[in-house]
């Protein structure tokens, strides 16, 4: 085991971690060394460490690199075969993320010949700003943002690339697709389902609207293996960080690392952070994931960003439901009556819970078409598919 020498009182912390977030020996070590004083950890060779569960545990919640970066500092304290299964793990990220962020260069350039004007999203850009190195942050995709108008154009450059759809729909079904999506998922020739092209941040129903348009608006510039990329403004990227851990439950310890690392790495107006998340209905998911990255990850947040999680009494009790279950957290079904209990908690306005149960309930998607193909004048007969879908997952209890 080891102890983390802090420098935070505890109650300046909002009560730091639960013990129940630390249910585990080996998921409280994880937590020590992906957190934001990794550097501070003094490992402690008590034997007691089931070293299988933690490279485990690490690989589960996405942060590998993480957990050799603060074990390279003792190597001495770690059994040699663990820390040369780490050393090569991280090496193989390495090169498999250059690999990715040469490939990403290639997608956009591609698109910037067709005028399509894109922004990386996470994947490299993010391993760079928020880590300074490109290894540090284990990502298996590329995400790259457009303008929903650009949609038809980009697949058609990305053709040029040898990219394409593994399941293309109908001319009818993308036209429903674009209007209640956000992304599509190509396979290259460096991967299957390689590339996601978003033209939204969320899918409509969860009623979460950002503003495409605006988020290029104020896009910034940063540097990215010596190139220079655009990226979204800070706040934005911590605002879409957020939704992004919330529509996954934080079940994945590298996401809030990623909202913890804008904390700390961005320069935030925290009154514009504050507006930005009031307007879209978000205030309580951010509330949530700021006081998580500073419970678990030692995130050291202004007055500001405390002031995000104090207003709302709901923000703790979620926070620490999220802490109960990280230890062994899975992917949500998100068709089940548990995910949509726990989106509903998650937002703050009656009328955003209200566009949420109903535009899940009446919006139809690839799983409707999947069971039935229908011709396009009878497409709103997909509506009564979805709704009997719904109630008899309702009805069994899942």
């Amino acid at each position: 085991m080891s102890v983390l020498a802090s420098s935070t009182p505890a109650s300046s912390r909002h009560d730091v971690a639960t013990p129940n977030a630390a249910s585990s020996t080996e998921f409280a070590f994880l937590l020590e060394c992906c957190s934001l004083r990794y550097a501070e950890i003094v490992p402690c060779p008590e034997g007691n460490l089931n070293w299988t569960r933690a490279v485990e545990l690490a690989e589960h919640h996405g942060v590998m690199p993480l957990l050799y970066r603060a074990l390279s500092l003792h190597p001495g304290s770690v059994p040699a075969e663990v820390f040369e299964q780490l050393r090569t793990r991280y090496e193989n990220t390495a090169r498999k993320n250059l690999r990715f962020t040469a490939e990403l260069f290639r997608i956009l350039d591609c698109l910037q010949a067709h005028s399509i004007p894109a922004i990386p999203l996470k994947g490299p850009t993010l391993a760079e700003t928020l880590y300074g190195d490109v290894a540090l942050r284990d990502f298996s995709d590329l995400d790259v943002l457009i303008h929903p108008r650009d949609v038809e154009r980009a697949k058609a450059a990305l053709r040029t690339l040898d990219y394409s759809l593994p399941a293309p729909l109908s001319a009818a079904e993308e036209r429903v697709y674009l209007a209640a999506g956000y992304e599509y998922t190509f396979d290259g020739p460096a991967g299957r389902n390689l590339l996601e092209v978003q033209w939204n941040t969320l899918p409509r129903f969860y009623s979460v609207a950002f503003d495409v348009d605006e988020l290029f608006s104020r896009t910034a510039s940063v540097t990215l293996c010596g190139r220079t990329v655009r990226a979204l403004a800070p706040e934005d990227l911590l605002l879409t960080l957020t939704v992004h851990a919330a529509k996954h439950a934080w079940v994945r310890l590298h996401w809030l690392h990623d909202i913890a690392g804008v904390t700390q790495t961005q320069h935030l107006d925290w009154t514009v952070v504050a507006q930005r998340a009031h307007a879209l209905g978000i205030t309580r998911m951010v509330g949530v994931s700021l006081l998580l990255a500073h419970r678990l990850l030692q995130a050291d947040l202004p007055a500001q960003g405390q002031a995000l999680w104090n207003a709302d009494p709901e923000i703790l009790p979620l926070a620490q439901l999220v802490e109960r279950e990280l230890p062994s957290a899975e992917e949500y079904n998100v068709e089940s009556t548990r995910y949509f209990r726990l989106m509903m908690r998650l937002r703050e306005r009656p009328i955003d819970r209200a566009r949420f149960l109903w535009r899940l309930v009446w919006t139809p998607g690839p799983g409707e078409w999947a069971i039935i193909r229908l011709p396009e004048p009878l497409f709103p007969f997909y509506r009564l598919i979805r709704l009997f879908r719904i109630a008899g997952k309702v009805l069994s209890g899942r």
